[in-house]
Parts: structure tokens; sequence; C-alpha cells
């Protein structure tokens, strides 16, 4: 008898590997009943990754958001699953033990069927708590392993990761090619042999088709005993995304695998509304280039999804750049040019950095490092001149072991600044912190809410869910959209919310807080809350935590980054700069108590 493949519709990822946002709540409840009614689903990916951070961007509450938005799969009998960073949890930094545990009876009680759990490092210390933590909250525990194409990432490297994760747990591996670069015959000796080792673990395999391995990577995991492909739906499929459904299925079929039946109507449904969700808004953060697929992206090994930032990034650098180049009598350089630059500093970069997978948060900190890397040599400086502290964070061991061996030239930096190397266990580097926000919770007047849910919310990401709480982030995304709008020539609908955006003078603030410390801009140029990819659009606002010596922020100069160093621990009582504004070298930007 023919084996059955099932399919998993990475509705949120799709998006996600598309565009900044995600579906409103409302337009995910109204295109459900269609991907249900197509009929070929068994499972659907609903949340996490960064799921519940888009729905505080938008001002909403992304805990009714999950509820709401996994209630018809559960009443359908389809499985929702979703992911999440391990030691990272729903973010792009570590996040205490108890949050942790917390996240997980959290979601199983909003109605998340599976956990898909993985390390950026495969670090199987960072995945050991989320498989015990997801099965203690009643979830399936899915650990992913974060594919990539290196001579250290072998087929007995990931076994070994197995190996150890069946031990802690896990019910099913999920094989994550974030950037589509597993070379499918690797693939399929993978599945072969966790399936041949492990008969009753499920195993997912999850890729994106930039450089356009993945439809072939299907078939040969497909055959070697894969149980369920990760798929996706018109306009949002292929490209820098995932493979279509239709194709993926009629090749299996073809191949001589069971296949549930596609209801063609209602994929033409998900298909309607998907574009309509795509023209109502969420188009004006999609960069078209993300419909293209990519063989430059073989090389360098970056997620598709990154694209739409790395270009950002680079047309940021760019009048610096040429400036640069002008003064030195070179030619200008083109954003072609500058990408392949930057594709092949990734590539210099990436093994002298351990080979870390490309993947969140990783593979932005190989990028931005690649990029400073760029910027700094096209000024005469060294390599390696500029490095942030979530980089050496990675290069230090604080995340976890890093894959491969780091060039010494980056060990004898670390020793020259003074720095350590960590060894331990990097969960043991951040204590609990659940009765410090539950604190804090009280003192503003806050609730728990249902299963704890507002806690943790809060916990997990506390600037952001200030932000929903005191109105500013709607505002602030409303004010983002009108601008898109106004520069497409569209027509604006968009209906400002009663909250305005505080207007900030600094004689008043200075005389309403005398005990506050200034934060001033370390240099001239563009202030940076947020370099992080998911965090761009963000400020931090009042009663955000800050601690001496530590960035709170950057500016973007024609040479670099600058840190903002505040002076002493605190919390900011105001924030006078935004995002992107201009600054001035001194000029106060906020105030600390």
């Amino acid at each position: 008898m023919s084996r059955e493949i099932k399919f998993s519709l990475v509705y949120r990822d799709m998006w996600q590997s598309s565009g900044k946002y995600v579906p409103r709540v409302d337009q995910l409840v109204e295109v459900a009943p269609a991907i249900i009614d197509m009929g070929c689903f068994d499972r659907v990916e609903t949340n996490g990754g960064a799921f519940e951070q888009v729905n505080l961007l938008f001002g909403e509450n992304p805990n009714v958001a999950v509820r709401k938005w996994t209630a018809p799969f559960h009443k359908a009998g389809i499985q929702t699953h979703m992911l999440e960073r391990g030691l990272n949890a729903l973010r792009m930094n570590p996040v205490p033990a108890d949050v942790r545990e917390l996240m997980f009876k959290v979601k199983k009680k909003q109605g998340t069927d599976i956990a898909r759990s993985f390390c950026g490092l495969n670090d199987h210390r960072n995945l050991k708590l989320s498989v015990e933590y997801a099965k203690k909250g009643g979830m399936i525990s899915q650990v992913a392993l974060s594919i990539t194409n290196s001579p250290v990432h072998t087929v007995d490297y990931y076994m070994g990761i197995v190996d150890k994760v069946v031990e802690y747990g896990a019910d099913e591996i999920c094989l994550k090619d974030m950037a589509g670069i597993g070379r499918p015959t690797f693939l399929a000796e993978l599945t072969k042999k966790i399936k041949t080792k492990y008969p009753n673990i499920l195993v997912q395999y999850h890729g994106h088709t930039g450089p356009g391995f993945s439809p072939a990577s299907m078939l040969e995991v497909a055959r070697a005993g894969a149980d369920y492909l990760d798929v996706a739906v018109e306009p949002l499929s292929w490209g820098k995304v995932h493979p279509d459904v239709i194709t993926i299925r009629e090749m299996m079929k073809a191949d001589g695998f069971l296949v549930k039946d596609l209801n063609i109507d209602a994929y033409m449904e998900v298909r309607r509304l998907t574009q309509k969700f795509i023209d109502d808004f969420l188009g004006y953060w999609i960069n078209p280039a993300n419909a293209k697929m990519s063989s430059l992206l073989v090389g360098c090994g970056l997620p598709g999804g990154m694209m739409g930032s790395m270009m950002a990034d680079l047309k940021g650098f760019q009048g610096a750049i040429n400036a640069t180049e002008r003064a030195h009598g070179r030619p200008e350089m083109s954003l072609d040019n500058l990408m392949v630059r930057l594709f092949q500093e990734v590539e210099y970069v990436w093994p002298r950095l351990g080979y870390p997978p490309l993947v969140t948060p990783f593979s932005q900190y190989v990028k931005n490092t690649a990029l400073m890397n760029l910027l700094n040599t096209l000024n005469g400086k060294p390599r390696w001149t500029t490095i942030d502290k979530d980089t050496w964070g990675m290069i230090l061991g604080k995340m976890g072991t890093l894959p491969g061996k780091l060039d010494q030239e980056i060990v004898d930096l670390a020793k020259s600044k003074g720095m350590e190397f960590y060894t331990g266990n990097p969960q043991d580097m951040y204590p609990d912190e659940l009765p410090k926000f539950r604190q804090m919770m009280k003192e503003e007047g806050w609730d728990e809410g249902e299963d704890q849910e507002e806690l943790f919310e809060f916990a997990m990401h506390e600037r952001q869910y200030r932000d929903y709480r005191s109105g500013v982030a709607k505002q602030r995304f409303n004010t983002e959209l009108e601008d898109l709008k106004k520069k497409a020539g569209a027509p604006i609908t968009v209906v400002r919310p009663v909250v305005e955006m505080p207007k900030f003078d600094v004689k008043e603030y200075a005389e309403k807080y005398p005990h506050a410390v200034p934060v001033q801009a370390p240099a001239k140029g563009s202030l940076l809350w947020q370099i992080d990819v998911d965090d761009n659009s963000l400020a931090p606002v009042a009663g955000t935590a800050v601690k001496a010596g530590e960035p709170a922020g950057y500016v973007q100069t024609p040479y670099g980054l600058e840190e903002i160093l505040p002076a002493v621990d605190g919390r900011f009582v105001a924030v006078l700069g935004k995002q992107g504004d201009k600054v001035a070298k001194g000029e106060i930007i906020g105030f600390i108590q």
C-alpha cells in the first residue's frame, strides 16, 4: 500500500518571509474557513516567530489573535503549530527559564497544538527546556534542526543533535531549511537515518524556495520517509518564500504517494483573500524582489526572507559608501554592486565566526557584521572594527556553542578587549524574571489575564507591550501606514485613534525630572534605537530598563554605528527622539532615572 504524505500550510511564515507584518486577526478569521475547505491540510502554522510581536506593533492584543485564529482549525480537526527559538523563545534575545515555561502553558491554553522549537546554533542544551516545557504544558514537542551547508554540518553532526533531543523526549523532528540551501541528497540521507534509528519519530520538512532546491528536496525527503511537508499558497508562494501546495501535491501524487484531495475553488478563495489583504495594507511592506528566486543565495546562504531588510540596509548605507568612493576617486556603486559585495563579505565572515546557521537571529548578526566590515574596509579601516554586543554574545558562547571553530583573529580580538569566553549552559546566565514583571503589572494596575497570558506577553515583549497598552503602537502603525500610502499615491482611509504621540520639550523634562540623567547622542547621524530586523521601527518607552555602559541604541554615521551608552542603571522616564531621526552630537535624546 502506498504511503501518505501530509501537508502543513505555513500561513504565518509565508507572510513573514515576504514582509514585515501578518494579517490582522479579523483577516485571519476571514480566511480560515477557506483554508479548511481546501481539504488537503492536516496542519496549519498559526503563530510563533514574530506573530505575537507583530500584533503588538499593530496595537492589538496577540493573545486574542492566537485564540481566535486557532479556534476554527481545532473545530475542523486540523492541528496548529507555532515556531519558537529555544533560548530566545519569541524574541531576538535570551529569555529567562520561568518565562519560557509559562509560554508553553499559555500557548497550549490558547489553542496551539505543536511547538516547533529551534536553536539557531543547534545547541541541544538550548532545546532541552523547550522539549520538557512543551510536554509539561500538554503540547507536542517538535524539534527543528537548523539546516545549512558547510563543512561542519554533516549528517553525523545533525544525528548527534537528534539523539540528544529524542533523549529529552521530543516527539517529532523538523528539517528547518530556512535558507533553502540544503542539498536534496544530503537531506534525504539525514531523513533516512532519523527514520531508521527512530521509526516512531515523525519528520516534517520546511524549505524556502529562494535558491531553487526545495522542490527537489521535498521529493527526496518524502522518498526517504518524511511524513509532513510545509507548503504555501499563491500569491505568497515560490520566490523567496515556500513552494505552492498544488505543485508539490501533484509531484507527490505522481511519485506514488497518497495525498488528500484539494478543493480548487477553496484554493482560489484563499488566493483571493490573501491578495485582498496585500491590497488592503500588507503589500506596502512586501518587497517585490521577494517574488523572485535567486541563485546568488546559494553562495552566501542567507535566508530569502532577509532580502528586504538587507536591501533596506544597503540603501541606507549607499550614500555614505558612495561619498567615500568619490573621495577616493573611485566610481560609485549601484545597489546590485553593493549586494554582490555584501554577499561576498558574508561568505568571508561566516566561516570565521564559526559557521552559525544563518537563521534568526544569527543570520542578522552575520549580515550586520559583514555590512559593517564592508563599510569599514571601503573607508580604509580593518575588518571587525565594528561588532555589536549581540554578535559578541554569540562569539563569546553566551548563546550556545558555535558549530565551527572561531578564527584566531576573532579570538585574539576578544582577548585584546578583555572579553571572556563562556562555556556554561547559556540559560544559567538569565535568572528568572516573572516575579519582577508580576510586581510591575501590579504597579501599573494591569491584570495578569486568562491563564496568565498578559503576564507572559509583558515579560516576553516588555517594550512592545507597554506601547500597546499606552496606545502609542496603534498611533505609530497608523502613521507609518499613512506615510506609505501617501508615497504610493493611494487614498488614505486610516482613522487615527484618540491617543496622540507625546510632544517632548527638553527643558520641560529637565524640570519635571530634576534627578534624571540625560542621554545624549554620541555623534551626528541617524538615530537607531533598534537594528534587529524584527524591531526596527521601535523606540524605548517610559519604563524601559537600561544598564550603565550597555547600548540603549545607536547613531548611524557615515563611518559606522556609534553606541548610545547610558551613564547609569535605571529606566527611561522620557524618550525625545524616534527611530530614524537626524540628531546632532551631544543632543539630548532621553532621560533616565
